[in-house]
């Protein structure tokens, strides 16, 4: 159900003590702060069930039950078909870079692969690197001028022998959301898999593998208010079909162990669970009383109200100053823009405006954030790169207007040392 009611922000931010530490965090693109729920299910497994599951006894058995636990909280929490479509993996990098190999089998020589200029490495260095192997990879460009992926860019890369397209959900540097299910079906109408990095996505939105008829989806949950692990969905028909990458005895079909080489950490798993039962929680305090499934997506209604607020209220900023480039889109359309936003000041170096900030005890960051071709695409590798505010629902107005005013400060005073003689 869709909501118009506010979050709780006293509750919200009760639920992560790492912002009770007198700093304003604006560097959740890099990692976001972790739930008390995620720490203490972390606790949980290690104190009660820290054994190898696959034993007969009891602790082995509640260890195996609580690794299941996590996989169906995950199932939810993209809306997976089954819990066995969920690959747990050290982080979205590793996950990318074990399905590349998984998927080498599949691959012919001649065999080609497409990814995007707009995507973080992690989607690009993976496939790119399949080309010692004989398979062509092709890149699809941005728009210059929108600043957006458009379909008939795409179109003309794509043949008879394209296997896989990789695309980003949203950039970690323009921070607008693409259009993930027109893209798969266009993917899919020609024959082609599509493989989708919602690193920079996840936190700010629902996630529905099903709607968006992904065939591989991965993110980062130290990104989306856990530790620092990641997960993948995949189709159960296309995990079957991956080589396996553990023991010569975990065959084909032991989906998704043969994926999980040394089995996956198991607290870091059984996290997940915090994760959606906070989500939950915020999904009832909204007003929603149906299934988990339900309660998630009614807490991303609630957070995207929050972060559009937080989005609107920065770029309005931006844009009224005219020593500024926003890098993307410059408003907020029909709330398609997550709180991730990249700009320059003119002549002034990111980081050392990142410096300044610091002390005021306000996070940013500044620098290509992994994305460095798209920085280098973009001509904005220069002068420390950009300065990156990346936000989340636990973010509030008052943290953005601290955040404005240290800008004020910083530029007046830039500006005054400017005119002197």
């Amino acid at each position: 159900m869709k909501t118009n009611n506010p979050l709780d922000m006293d509750y919200v931010r009760s639920q992560f003590p790492g912002l009770a530490k007198g700093w304003t965090l604006f560097d959740n693109a890099g990692g976001s702060q972790i739930l008390k729920s995620a720490v203490e299910r972390i606790n949980t497994f290690l104190f009660d069930k820290n054994v190898q599951i696959g034993g007969s006894y009891d602790i082995s058995l509640k260890a195996a039950e609580a690794l299941l636990e996590a996989r169906t909280s995950a199932m939810h929490l993209v809306n997976a078909n089954r819990p066995e479509e969920i690959v747990f993996g050290s982080s979205t990098t590793a996950l990318l870079q074990n399905l590349a190999k998984a998927m080498q089998s599949q691959l012919s020589k001649g065999d080609e692969i497409i990814v995007t200029i707009a995507d973080h490495e992690s989607n690009i260095g993976p496939w790119d690197r399949l080309q010692d192997a004989g398979i062509k990879v092709k890149f699809w460009p941005l728009d210059r001028e929108k600043l957006r992926l458009d379909l008939a860019d795409l179109e003309p890369l794509m043949t008879d022998r394209t296997k896989l397209v990789c695309v980003t959900h949203a950039s970690n540097i323009l921070g607008e959301i693409n259009p993930i299910r027109e893209i798969a079906d266009f993917v899919h109408a020609r024959g082609a898999q599509i493989c989708v990095d919602a690193v920079a996505y996840a936190p700010h939105r629902a996630v529905d593998v099903q709607a968006f008829d992904v065939d591989y989806y991965v993110f980062s949950l130290y990104k989306t208010y856990g530790p620092h692990y990641a997960l993948m969905y995949g189709k159960y028909d296309n995990l079957l079909e991956l080589d396996p990458l553990y023991h010569y005895f975990y065959g084909k079909d032991k989906v998704p162990g043969k994926l999980e080489p040394g089995n996956p950490n198991y607290e870091l798993a059984y996290a997940t669970c915090g994760i959606v039962d906070y989500l939950a929680k915020l999904g009832e305090m909204a007003g929603e009383t149906g299934s988990v499934r339900q309660r998630i997506v009614a807490a991303y209604d609630a957070i995207a109200i929050q972060e559009n607020a937080l989005v609107d209220r920065l770029l309005g900023y931006l844009r009224s100053r005219n020593d500024c480039t926003i890098i993307g889109q410059s408003d907020n359309r029909d709330g398609t823009r997550i709180p991730t936003i990249s700009f320059r000041f003119d002549g002034l170096d990111a980081g050392e405006v990142c410096k300044i900030i610091d002390r005021e005890k306000i996070a940013i960051r500044f620098g290509d954030f992994h994305s460095r071709r798209l920085a280098e695409y973009l001509e904005v590798t220069d002068h420390g790169g950009m300065v990156r505010v990346s936000m989340v629902h636990y973010n509030t107005l008052d943290e953005v207007d601290r955040l404005t005013a240290a800008f004020d400060r910083m530029l007046n005073d830039e500006n005054s040392k400017a005119v002197k003689p």
